[in-house]
């Protein structure tokens, strides 16, 4: 028996899901989040996503952990159940594949191009900037303009109103744009 019988091998898992049309970005996001889920997980070794082309529905999907000890460690976590059922709606899983050793990052003969890319995480100060710059000017114009209606108002319920207000546009409007327009310096080297 060698030593590298002995060895756990890394595992490396792809697994090929069709996303609903239409729901390109909000899967893009929920992969995302798997990834930024699965980065804190022990074993962890890396994960990405391509597409076979810009308009298909066909996700190929990687993940990879040091043995396989590990990755059921992860594959059976409350944490990778709970994003998987978030998708529910979203994605269908068509095929999966398991390959040990450094042969699992390599793909079948014929797609050459696939690729792995890996998430940048812009710097907690960026974030922040990015969530200022919208936040304040917006938080002015809602307190100018609801100020009349609630000045005789316990502040907790002012306070109440304007984040019921603030809080979808800043999910749904504000935030994305703002990531969108600061995107590159967002992404820029560290």
């Amino acid at each position: 028996m060698s030593l590298s019988d002995v060895r756990p091998q890394p595992v490396t898992v792809s697994v090929a899901r069709t996303v609903q049309p239409g729901r390109t970005r909000q899967a893009s996001a929920w992969a995302h989040a798997g990834q930024e889920l699965a980065r804190e997980w022990p074993g962890y070794l890396g994960s990405g996503w391509v597409r076979s082309a810009a308009d298909s529905n066909e996700w190929h999907m990687l993940y990879r952990f040091a043995d396989a000890g590990l990755l059921n460690d992860w594959e059976q976590s409350d944490e990778r159940r709970w994003w998987i059922d978030s998708a529910a709606d979203l994605v269908e899983v068509t095929r999966i594949e398991r390959r040990t050793g450094i042969e699992g990052w390599f793909a079948e003969p014929g797609d050459a191009l696939l690729t792995v890319p890996e998430t940048v995480v812009p710097p907690r100060w960026k974030q922040m900037v990015s969530i200022f710059l919208p936040f304040f000017p917006l938080s002015l114009l809602a307190n100018f303009l609801l100020h009349p209606l609630t000045k005789d108002w316990p502040l907790p319920l002012q306070v109440l109103l304007a984040t019921c207000v603030l809080t979808p546009l800043m999910t749904y409007i504000f935030l994305p744009a703002t990531t969108r327009l600061l995107g590159p310096w967002l992404r820029g080297k560290r």
